[in-house]
C-alpha cells in the first residue's frame, strides 16, 4: 500500500478519519504521566466529534471517574454540512430513543454530555451520555459551540484537516488548554509556526513509529483514499500525523541524544557518501536532512526537517525561524529575482518556468541550484 498524506486530504477536503482508541489511549497516558490530575476537576470539550462513530467520548466517558472529570461535552457536526457526504444512516442509539427526529438527523448536530450518574448503578461512565439535537449544524465556529468552548477547560479532537490553521486559533483567542490531532505540512504555516517557535504550543507524545492509523465513516467511497485506504485493515495511514498541544509531557524535556559532526559523516547510514554538510546559497546555515543527523558540536544555524519538532527539547535548541518567502525572520542572506528563477528553472528542467527560489532553502548541487523540502532554522543552546 502507498503511502500518502494529509497534505491531499486537506486539498480535498476529506476530513473524515476517526482516530483508533489505542492512539487516544497512548497519547493521553503521557500527560497523566506527567500530572495525574491534568483532568481533575476539569470539563473537557470534544468539538468535531461523532460519538456514535469516534473513540474520543468513549474514551473520556469510560475514564470519567479515573480521571476525576467535572464534565464531558461532546459535539458532532450535521451530515449535510460536511464536505464528505457517505450513505448516511441514523445509528440504532439515536434512532431508538424517543428524542428522534427524522427531520433534524441530517441537518442539526448533536450535543453529548457526561456529569452524572443517570442510570442509577453508582458510578459514571458511558451509559451515562444524555444526548440532544443542537440548534445548528455544529460547526465549531458557531456561537452554539463558541458558548461550549468559553465554558470548558480543555479541548481534545481530531479537527477537520482542511481547518487546522483556523481551528487552532479558534482555541488559541479563548486561551484554552488543548490536545488535537495535526499534520506536520500544516504547521508550517506562518500562525502555527510562530506559536511553536514561541514555546506556547508543541508536539504531543506522538504515535507509534509515526505512523498513525485512522477509520472512515461508514460505507466509504474507496476512490476517495486512494493510495492510503488497505483493504486488509480497514484503516487509511499517514505517516505525518501528529498531535499538538500546550499541555506539558514529560518527553518534550528529554534532549536528543546525537553524534558529533565527524562522527555523523563517518557512521550515519542515511548521510552516506557524504563528506560534509551542505550550506544553503540564501541562509547562513547548513543542511540537516534528517533529525538524526544533527550535530551535535555544530553551534550555528542549521536547516532541519519539520519532523524534527517530534523530538524537540526546548532545552536544548531555540528555533529561530524557518526558510520561507518573505523573510519573515530576518534570516535570508540573499533574495532570487524573477530572471533568475526563470534561469534556475530551464537550467534544471531544460524548458521555460519558473523556480521559485524564494521559498525555501537553496542549496548548488553539480551547478544547479536545488531547493530542499521546507525547513526549520535551529541553533544549539550554549
Amino acid at each position: 500500500m502507498a503511502n500518502d498524506t494529509l497534505t491531499e486530504a486537506k486539498k480535498n477536503k476529506n476530513d473524515e478519519f476517526y482516530t483508533q482508541y489505542s492512539d487516544i489511549q497512548k497519547e493521553i497516558s503521557a500527560y497523566l504521566d506527567f500530572n495525574p490530575k491534568v483532568f481533575k476537576g476539569k470539563t473537557i470539550l470534544l468539538p468535531c466529534d461523532d460519538p456514535e462513530w469516534s473513540n474520543f467520548t468513549k474514551f473520556f466517558a469510560q475514564n470519567f471517574k479515573r480521571f476525576g472529570l467535572k464534565k464531558l461535552i461532546s459535539t458532532s457536526f450535521a451530515v449535510e454540512s460536511k464536505n464528505y457526504k457517505h450513505n448516511y444512516q441514523p445509528t440504532l442509539f439515536e434512532s431508538s430513543d424517543k428524542k428522534y427526529d427524522s427531520k433534524k438527523t441530517k441537518f442539526k448536530g448533536k450535543i453529548f454530555t457526561l456529569s452524572k450518574d443517570i442510570t442509577g448503578d453508582g458510578i459514571i461512565n458511558i451509559d451515562d451520555l444524555d444526548w440532544n439535537y443542537l440548534k445548528g449544524d455544529g460547526d465549531f465556529r458557531s456561537e452554539e459551540v463558541i458558548k461550549l468552548r468559553d465554558e470548558s477547560d480543555i479541548v481534545i479532537t481530531n479537527p477537520p484537516f482542511s481547518l487546522l490553521r483556523e481551528f487552532i486559533l479558534w482555541i488559541n483567542e479563548a486561551k484554552k488548554d488543548f490536545i488535537i490531532i495535526a499534520n506536520n505540512s500544516g504547521v508550517g504555516t506562518k500562525d502555527i509556526f510562530s506559536l511553536l517557535k514561541d514555546n506556547k504550543i508543541w508536539f504531543g507524545n506522538g504515535f507509534n513509529a509515526g505512523n498513525a492509523y485512522f477509520s472512515l465513516p461508514q460505507d466509504p467511497e474507496r476512490a476517495y483514499a486512494t493510495g492510503v485506504y488497505d483493504d486488509d485493515t480497514g484503516l487509511v495511514k499517514f505517516r505525518n500525523a501528529c498531535w499538538l498541544t500546550n499541555l506539558e509531557h514529560g518527553r518534550r524535556h528529554q534532549p536528543l541524544e546525537l553524534m558529533t559532526m565527524k562522527d555523523n559523516l563517518k557512521y550515519n547510514k542515511r548521510l552516506k557518501g557524504k563528506n560534509a554538510y551542505e550550506k544553503y546559497q540564501n541562509y547562513d546555515a547548513i543542511e540537516v536532512p534528517f533529525t538524526n543527523a544533527i550535530p551535535k558540536d555544530y553551534k550555528k544555524v542549521m536547516g532541519v526537517p519539520i519532523s524534527f519538532f517530534e523530538k524537540y527539547c526546548p532545552d536544548q535548541f531555540e528555533i529561530l525561524g524557518m526558510c520561507e518567502n518573505l523573510d519573515l525572520y530576518k534570516l535570508k542572506t540573499k533574495r532570487y529575482s524573477s530572471s533568475d528563477c526563470k534561469d534556475a528553472y530551464f537550467k534544471k528542467f531544460n524548458k521555460k518556468g519558473i523556480y521559485d527560489l524564494n521559498a525555501s532553502g537553496v542549496l548548488l548541487k553539480d551547478g544547479l541550484l536545488e531547493k530542499v523540502y521546507q525547513r526549520v532554522l535551529i541553533r544549539r543552546k550554549k
